[in-house]
């Protein structure tokens, strides 16, 4: 029997049993870099010996959680537990001096790079949270009174776990083992640690060589954090992809069934290697096509690489995120297979859990919650559960925004392992277009990395520039193949065009949409802002449930709170689904939301002008099958004006950029009353993308591409600290969420009563309602609960409707939102 405790990495996380061993957690994250190599395999342009150095670095992390003062704090000694102070993974510097000491110096330094930079950065402005500014001006003398309180038996005892742990794992330690005092022990840290600020302090020079040092410094560290909080979580990482190899086989047989084969299309892009642009429209199997090429691209590149790929498949939208996940399980037979990789992950999964009920354990609920509140705390564990193990990288095909993959660019120890986990991956990227030219440019960046570091990359679209296909071309070195239909297939003539000098908004207008109703169709109106299609709602919607009854009329924008949200569109899709074998009247008003969204299919169509790509996608929701004759499309003019915030430039509706909505128009206003031929929808897109205006929209782009590569994606300082960047970030892709004032009071009490942080916020967050960023002066941010606070009118049925600024004034929504 020992005198001294078991040595312990964590606290308690239930109360009365003890935190995971130290032992335990080294194990499981040497074991846990064993299985990353076995998933991510050989990476392009990185040494060698990488995952020797990985295994290594994840064996030796948390060594220096040795001393007493750090075992106090995680409640392992008779004293009480109180914050330590120090930095254990300093310490673990010298026990990867000692242990590794056989080995190259070069060799040493790297893993001892990310032993140190495992939870901190070295370097950056944010003095309290870098390495550097904390210890740079200490001695040796120093590290021995920050971390000398440690038992000399539990040193030895750990020294000889380590060794035996590293021979069972076949990792390379010294063969002896090493006759080490505390004072050898914190000598060494101190040597190895002024090493490492003397190498990392500055910035690494502009060379090829350096770049290629800063990237595998980046990954290093991404792969060790990855194994960290894998081994932390508990979560195995998928070993079987849901995209089997026999789906190519299953496909065919299906189509087989109904007397079909593959389009030509769909065969071509099966038996394309490397990066595919594919363009074909809507209705045309393009994410069978896409499925197909992707399954042969984990194929090879797990042949290549000895990896297992993991499948990206990105979309601009949230709405279309979870409607593609919903399809992918249903196409692949993968319930529960598919990760949902976007900000909004966990609140996806609740409502999941929600619609296919989830009692609690015991069948008797909380009395403090009600039945209801109870059923929903326990979805939203199990939904917590599985956006925790997205985050922790377990899903082998995840569908998402391009937010979480560029978040990566952040990189250190928070971000770098989504850098990591995309090496030697399969990336869909669905409807480009859709992004504005300073994302666009930002998402090319992204595609160069995953280019030079083992990705396959599809673009996939029913709307495709030339212009955009020649750019993404360029990034990606020259290396893609164009995939469309062949220039003999007819097109089906799904819509015909009609324009109006009228607004959306106008009696004209809405007389059109009634006589609709009245013949008893169903009518799509996308507007262009939230305000408009607020207004049309309430003047048409009463007229709609008149003739057709209550759930024949719907509102859908993006200013909703979630849970309201959610069920608008299993309304919708339960009323105006593509493929209905009987089709239902109603009325669907909407905005932008609805453009790469839910696969709906709708009579006829009256919207706002935009620029030609949103106008073809909300056609898409019009006669989405081909199974009737062309259906009427009709198009009104919109009002232009400046934006809120942007000086004097002309915008439609305060929406779309005045420039190419009015060359859309013009091209559109040739073809009135026309049936839309969509094989010319490329030359009609190519009219615009060779205009002045293209030409600038160009340059913006590839400046944008270049400014993220050169500010994010080069590494020249891989361990300086960024989190100062990460709010900025976020402010260009999500916005910000609020809560409004009526409902503060059941947030936060759903906050206080669920049983931990993340499964309060998770339920909690159904009431949230998204923000363009610049919203945020209408709202006040409650540092306590961690959530902006409106106090603003809203309705489950109509959204967001006005918002009461603290200068008294009331902003109607389409003024702020």
């Amino acid at each position: 029997m020992t005198s001294t405790p078991p040595l312990r990495a964590k606290s308690a996380t239930v109360r009365g049993r003890p935190g995971e061993l130290l032992t335990t957690h080294l194990g499981l994250t040497a074991r846990a870099a064993q299985q990353i190599q076995a998933r991510i395999g050989t990476i392009p342009g990185t040494p060698t010996d990488f995952w020797t150095w990985v295994a290594l670095a994840a064996l030796l992390h948390d060594t220096g959680k040795i001393p007493y003062g750090f075992q106090r704090m995680v409640g392992n000694t008779s004293d009480e537990a109180v914050p330590w102070g120090e930095r254990h993974e300093i310490l673990s510097l010298g026990f990867v001096e000692h242990l590794l000491s056989h080995l190259p110096d070069d060799d040493r330094l790297w893993i001892a790079a990310v032993v140190a930079g495992h939870h901190r950065p070295y370097t950056g402005v944010n003095a309290p949270r870098v390495l550097l500014a904390q210890l740079s001006d200490d001695t040796a003398d120093d590290f021995y009174e920050r971390f000398s309180r440690i038992e000399p038996e539990q040193l030895l005892r750990l020294l000889r776990w380590l060794r035996g742990t590293a021979r069972r794992l076949d990792l390379p330690t010294r063969p002896d083992l090493p006759e080490l005092s505390v004072r050898d022990l914190t000598d060494a840290a101190f040597d190895v640690f002024s090493r490492l600020m003397d190498r990392w302090e500055r910035p690494l020079p502009p060379a090829v060589d350096a770049q290629l040092v800063g990237r595998t410094a980046t990954l290093l560290l991404g792969a060790v954090t990855m194994a960290d909080h894998l081994s932390s979580a508990h979560s195995p990482l998928d070993t079987h992809h849901p995209l089997t190899s026999g789906y190519p086989e299953a496909l065919a047989e299906r189509l087989a069934v109904g007397g079909h084969t593959l389009r030509p299309q769909q065969a071509e892009a099966a038996g394309t290697s490397g990066h595919l642009l594919l363009r074909s429209w809507t209705g045309s199997g393009k994410t069978e096509a896409v499925l197909l090429w992707a399954r042969r691209q984990i194929t090879e590149l797990g042949t290549l690489h000895t990896c297992v790929p993991r499948v990206f498949y990105v979309l601009p939208y949230l709405a279309s995120i979870n409607a593609m996940t919903e399809r992918l399980e249903k196409e692949l037979d993968a319930r529960d297979r598919i990760g949902v990789a976007h900000s909004k992950a966990a609140s996806y999964h609740l409502a999941q859990a929600l619609k296919d009920g989830c009692p609690t354990d015991d069948g008797l609920g909380d009395p403090a919650l009600g039945d209801d509140d109870a059923e929903t705390a326990d979805a939203a564990v199990k939904a917590h559960s599985r956006a925790q193990a997205t985050r922790n990288f377990r899903e082998l095909l995840r569908v998402g925004t391009p937010y979480q993959l560029l978040r990566g660019a952040l990189a250190g120890p928070v971000h770098s392992g989504i850098l990591t986990d995309s090496v030697n991956s399969v990336f869909v990227l669905d409807e480009l277009h859709a992004y504005d030219a300073r994302r666009l440019g930002m998402i090319l960046a992204a595609m160069r990395f995953w280019h030079e570091t083992g990705g396959r990359i599809a673009v996939m679209s029913a709307t495709l520039p030339t212009r955009l296909a020649e750019l993404v071309t360029e990034t990606l070195d020259g290396e893609t193949t164009l995939v469309e239909p062949p220039p003999a297939t007819t097109a089906p003539a799904r819509h015909r065009l009609h324009l109006r000098d009228d607004h959306l908004t106008s009696e004209a207008a809405l007389a059109k949409i009634r006589t609709a109703l009245d013949a008893g169709q169903s009518v799509l109106v996308v507007a262009n802002n939230v305000r408009d299609a607020i207004t049309l709602y309430e003047t048409l919607a009463p007229h709609c449930v008149g003739l057709h009854g209550e759930g024949s009329a719907y509102l859908l924008h993006s200013r909703f709170r979630r849970m309201d949200r959610d069920t608008i569109e299993t309304s919708l899709r339960q009323r105006f689904a593509a493929g209905r074998a009987q089709r239902l009247p109603g009325l669907l008003v909407g905005t932008q939301a609805l453009e790469v969204s839910l696969d709906l299919d709708l009579d006829l169509c009256h919207t706002s002008a935009a620029d030609l790509e949103a106008l073809l996608q909300r056609f898409g929701r019009v006669n989405r099958l081909a199974a009737r004759p062309p259906a009427p499309v009709i198009v009104h003019a919109p009002a232009y004006g400046p934006r809120r915030g942007t000086g004097t430039a002309e915008w439609a509706d305060g929406v779309y950029e005045a420039e190419p909505t009015r060359l859309a128009w013009d091209i559109l206003a040739r073809h009135d009353g026309q049936t839309i031929d969509e094989q010319q929808v490329t030359a009609w897109l190519d009219e615009i993308y060779t205009s002045d205006w293209g030409d600038r929209w160009c340059a913006a782009t590839q400046a944008a591409r270049e400014v993220f590569h050169n500010a994010f994606l080069t590494f020249t300082q891989p361990f300086e600290d960024r989190t100062g960047l990460a709010e900025a970030f976020d402010r260009q892709f999500d916005g910000i969420e609020a809560v409004l004032q009526d409902d503060l009071s059941e947030y936060e009490k759903l906050l206080r009563t669920a049983d931990t942080r993340s499964t309060g916020r998770l339920q909690a967050d159904r009431y949230l309602i998204p923000l363009p960023q610049w919203a945020a002066s209408a709202a006040r941010f409650d540092k306590r609960l961690g959530v902006h606070i409106l106090n603003a009118d809203y309705d489950p049925e109509l959204g967001l409707v006005s918002i009461h600024h603290d200068t008294q004034r009331t902003y109607q929504a389409g003024e702020v939102l």
